[in-house]
């Protein structure tokens, strides 16, 4: 999976993916970031990115100068027909397991727009072929959370990235379902005891207790997904 954040804060992203499980998937050839700093496209000897929005009020806008300047820059390395640029808003459609999936198989390019501030001007989307996508119902400080959070949802799900592909597939989503509880030692802790099946050996009551309790949970906790669960 290839991917290109475009941001104001380049060492706000950078350290994201020089530690665990996304160092390895780099280190394999799985992964490949690039980090393209927006102020290097800014107007002017100050490099300026953003200005006070028509209308008045409070805040500044990114403007689209620099973006597309940006974006003419990386067309450059990765044709127009190769990358799929993606912009983070509380505007988009709402980023779910199916997606990042989605994301996880893309051969293209994955071009993350940071926003900042008020926002980014609508320009950008205009002259684009960009797709909002939201990670939910609430307003960020900018959109490099939301890009660090899709790219990991979708890089985990590449083959060969995890240790074992079976936690993939039992993993809260997977089947349209929460996971199920898990426990480690020790077997009683503050007088709170591992369910007995799990201790048994039995490994088909355990897998029949992991079915029943993923169930359950998802029952209790997001009924809405049961409409669609495997």
């Amino acid at each position: 999976m290839k991917c290109v954040l475009l941001t104001l804060f380049p060492e706000m992203v950078r350290p994201h993916f020089d530690h665990s499980i996304l160092k390895r998937a780099r280190e394999k050839g799985l992964l490949d970031v690039e980090i393209v700093s927006l102020r290097d496209f800014g107007m002017g000897k100050h490099h300026v990115t953003d200005d006070v929005p028509y209308g008045g009020g409070p805040g500044m806008v990114l403007k689209p100068e620099p973006i597309f300047a940006a974006l003419e820059a990386i067309r450059k390395t990765h044709p127009a027909g190769d990358f799929r640029v993606l912009v983070p808003s509380p505007s988009g459609v709402v980023f779910h397991h199916a997606m990042a999936f989605d994301f996880s198989k893309e051969e293209k390019v994955l071009v993350f727009i940071c926003g900042r501030y008020e926002g980014i001007d609508a320009r950008v989307l205009e002259g684009i072929a960009g797709e909002e996508i939201s990670v939910g119902d609430y307003v960020l400080t900018g959109g490099e959370l939301p890009a660090l959070l899709m790219i990991d949802a979708a890089m985990r799900l590449i083959p060969g990235v995890l240790g074992a592909t079976a936690s993939l597939e039992e993993e809260s989503f997977s089947q349209g379902m929460l996971d199920y509880p898990h426990y480690t030692r020790p077997e009683v802790f503050q007088g709170m005891k591992v369910p007995e099946v799990l201790l048994s050996g039995n490994h088909a009551a355990i897998e029949k207790w992991r079915r029943e309790a993923a169930f359950l949970n998802t029952q209790n906790k997001r009924p809405d997904l049961l409409t669609s669960a495997k």
